[in-house]
């Protein structure tokens, strides 16, 4: 098998540093940073069977913060990434939307074990972010955790506690440890856990209103989460504002990487309820005791402040191109396989409005992840949007769902597609924006 990840040639990973210093000294100096974050690649373990030892993990962690990341909308952060592993590896980031010259197989090689690179990323968008390995998934030994970073507003939002629920599949074997995603998952259990944990609490007082940050963390299954005999108020989606709306019997159903902002206000302790499609089980728990007392009733809450985004996009004159996820002989690789000669899948010119229609030909349900640009999901008719953005889609088995996207960024970015079966390859193929 070829490692071609790790194998960029001299130019391209010179042209992909060149176009990301010409954007930073474009326009005279360059300016300071006004943030930083350290991150590092590192071994771990989690407790996640009661008497029997802790499970070894690999983890993307944040050494430079106590507790949640914690960056704002408008940042120029010096990211330092230090590679304590024994495979290259790089951060693959959900909602950022950065520089196409960071994009990993596209525009940067990984970093080298024992190595630390340094980079610059802007923070354009506030909402909640992702950083994981999943395209590394192949060289990974054991399965690794992702690292929520929180984008901040420019402006204080009203709530009395914004707190993150990073939810994690496992799959343990018979001896307490884990198997990684891509493999067999035979003889194994599935356990899920909250923040690690495999029976989370939340405390709170009642008549608290908490912004609530649920991430499906798991690399494979649709979850729905739900917290009981609570209205949950969905306000973003994969880091993006969504028009404030009730999620449907309370129920978050989220992608593998997909992220959800809901308002809860508190009334009673509840259960954290989880379904993975075969079955509910409880996985946490909000523990309400006494009273927060409010001078000021609590209103609705106002959309989230917008992250510039188009307010309209304009179809009738969109380019539009069909995707089969995954299908074979169509240009899809595993990401150890991939090759920058490859052929995109399209070809967009910045500034067009771009629609997929992306089919389904499996008999299990796919999941397609969009680099670069956040997405609309269309209406069945073609002739308007559900009203948030999207960058990653569950597409049932044998459908098409149609996409669309304002081409803003220039680049070369990665498209992803995994189906929901643990032992699945993640694929990958990649488009141009010119």
């Amino acid at each position: 098998m070829t490692t071609r990840i790790f194998d960029l040639s001299r130019r391209e990973v010179l042209a992909g540093l060149g176009a990301s210093a010409a954007g930073l000294i474009a326009g005279g100096a360059t300016p300071p940073a006004t943030a930083q974050l350290a991150l590092q690649a590192r071994p771990a373990t989690l407790a996640l069977r009661q008497g029997q030892p802790p499970t070894p993990i690999w983890e993307l962690a944040a050494v430079s913060h106590l507790g949640n990341v914690r960056l704002k909308r408008g940042n120029r952060c010096e990211v330092v990434f230090r590679n304590e592993l024994p495979v290259p590896l790089a951060p693959v980031w959900s909602g950022l939307n950065g520089p196409a010259a960071s994009d990993p197989l596209r525009g940067r090689a990984p970093t080298a074990p024992g190595a630390t690179e340094t980079s610059i990323i802007s923070i354009s968008s506030a909402g909640t972010l992702l950083a994981d390995f999943r395209l590394f998934e192949d060289s990974l030994k054991q399965p690794a955790r992702p690292l929520p970073i929180i984008a901040e507003e420019a402006n204080q939002i009203l709530v009395d506690r914004d707190e993150v629920l990073l939810i994690e599949e496992w799959r343990l074997r018979p001896d307490g440890t884990a198997l990684s995603p891509g493999r067999d998952p035979q003889d194994t259990t599935p356990l899920y856990t909250i923040n690690g944990q495999t029976s989370f609490e939340l405390s709170a007082a009642a008549n608290e209103r908490l912004r609530l940050r649920f991430i499906n963390g798991s690399q494979r299954t649709v979850l729905a989460i739900k917290l009981e005999s609570h209205e949950v108020r969905v306000m973003a989606l994969d880091g993006q504002p969504a028009e404030p709306f009730p999620a449907r019997n309370g129920a978050l159903v989220l992608a593998p990487g997909g992220r959800a902002d809901a308002f809860v206000n508190t009334a009673i302790s509840a259960a954290f309820v989880l379904h993975d499609g075969k079955e509910a089980r409880s996985v946490g728990s909000l523990k309400v005791s006494g009273q927060l007392e409010r001078r000021i009733p609590l209103f609705e809450p106002q959309p989230l402040p917008s992250n510039d985004l188009p307010e309209k996009l304009e179809l009738r004159g969109a380019l539009r191109f069909d995707v089969a996820l995954g299908a074979a002989n169509s240009g899809w690789a595993r990401p150890a396989n991939f090759s920058t000669a490859s052929a995109p899948a399209f070809r967009a010119k910045a500034g067009r409005t771009v629609v997929l229609a992306l089919q389904n030909p499996a008999p299990i349900t796919t999941v397609f992840h969009l680099h670069g640009h956040p997405f609309r999901l269309l209406d069945k008719l073609d002739d308007g949007w559900k009203p948030y953005w999207l960058d990653t889609l569950a597409i049932e088995p044998g459908q098409t769902q149609r996409i669309a996207f304002a081409a803003t960024s220039p680049g070369r970015w990665l498209l992803e597609s995994v189906l929901t079966d643990w032992a699945a390859p993640r694929l990958v193929r990649w488009y141009a924006v010119e």
